[in-house]
């Protein structure tokens, strides 16, 4: 057994104190700028654990969407097991929001589709999909299916 003793002085104590007050001060300013810049990508809640339909609405009301509480469809998919071109959008739009289905290649997964109740422009008829496997969420859009329409990732726009 080995027993340290150590002698600290008053004044070394304070001066330790305050530089670990420093550098928490240091790492909150750093990401609540990174947060402001748009580096971080969400605040969301944890895409694990998505197990209900409940479960399912309050993960689209983290990214701020209010959604009809009933899901309009649900589907089982099957992740492809190689992408060709015609996924490259797609698969940026997921890895851009910190999702990889590349990882899912092959699997069966269920993709349940909210229409949303508060989007910005006011425009109805508007949709967020989620894809989960084994309660998570593995992927997501908000999609317009107007003649004009738009798919973005779940990110409320500004």
């Amino acid at each position: 057994m080995f027993i340290f003793t150590a002698k600290l002085n008053r004044r070394k104590l304070v001066m330790g104190a305050a530089a670990v007050l420093v550098l928490c001060g240091v790492a909150v300013a750093a990401v609540a700028g990174l947060r402001a810049s748009g580096a971080v990508v969400s605040t969301s809640a944890s895409p694990k654990g998505v197990k209900s339909n409940d479960d399912r609405v309050a993960y689209l009301e983290s990214y701020g969407w209010t959604v009809d509480p009933e899901a309009v469809s649900v589907e089982e998919l099957v992740i492809p097991e190689e992408f060709d071109d015609t996924y490259t959008q797609y698969l940026a739009l997921q890895s851009a929001q910190g999702f990889d289905l590349t990882r899912y290649a092959g699997k069966r997964v269920k993709r349940f589709a909210y229409t949303i109740t508060n989007y910005p422009s006011g425009e109805t008829g508007v949709q967020a999909g989620l894809l989960v496997y084994k309660n998570t969420v593995i992927g997501g859009e908000v999609l317009s299916s107007q003649m004009d329409g738009f798919i973005h990732g779940l990110e409320l726009p500004s």
